[in-house]
């Protein structure tokens, strides 16, 4: 039985063609999960919580190997300065646990989105499906779409 969530609805009700594929419910990276799938790490995106000065934190979506380059993100947004939150932080900004966290889940809450241009390279992307152990499989063109996201050049191989 496959799992549904508010994603998987929200997915549904927009008639978004997606594929769902459960993962351990344990917290897997990124790269982990690209292993259970059976699909290259750069192809599985994570969604990392950015905080900024004074404004509502971005959600940024890079390739599972790459970590955010803060000063890329920071010259991108605008912003003279960007942090990373702690894990704990990033949950109690989105009500969301760590290794769940998705734009998807997050849709008119607020947070503006950043998916690193990486994810244009490819047809369909792999991004948490807004818990822990579902990973949602759509074209990179519906996510941008659904979740008013822009792309840029904001992430770098760790």
């Amino acid at each position: 039985m496959t799992i549904t969530n508010n994603v998987t609805r929200f997915l549904d009700a927009r008639k978004v063609a997606y594929t769902a594929h459960e993962l351990p419910a344990e917290k897997l990276g990124a790269v982990e999960a690209a292993q259970h799938i059976g699909v290259l790490p750069d192809q599985v995106f994570k969604t990392i919580v950015i905080v900024r000065e004074k404004k509502k934190p971005v959600l940024v979506v890079i390739p599972g190997p790459h970590v955010v380059d803060l000063k890329l993100l920071a010259a991108f947004l605008g912003e003279k300065r960007v942090s990373l939150p702690t894990e704990r932080e990033a949950e109690q900004l989105t009500g969301l646990q760590a290794g769940g966290i998705s734009p998807l889940a997050l849709i008119n809450k607020g947070f503006q989105v950043v998916i690193d241009s990486a994810a244009q390279g490819y047809g369909q992307i792999y991004i948490s499906g807004g818990q822990r152990g579902l990973d949602i499989q759509l074209p990179v063109a519906d996510l941008a779409k659904l979740v008013n996201a822009r792309f840029g050049n904001v992430s770098r191989e760790e």
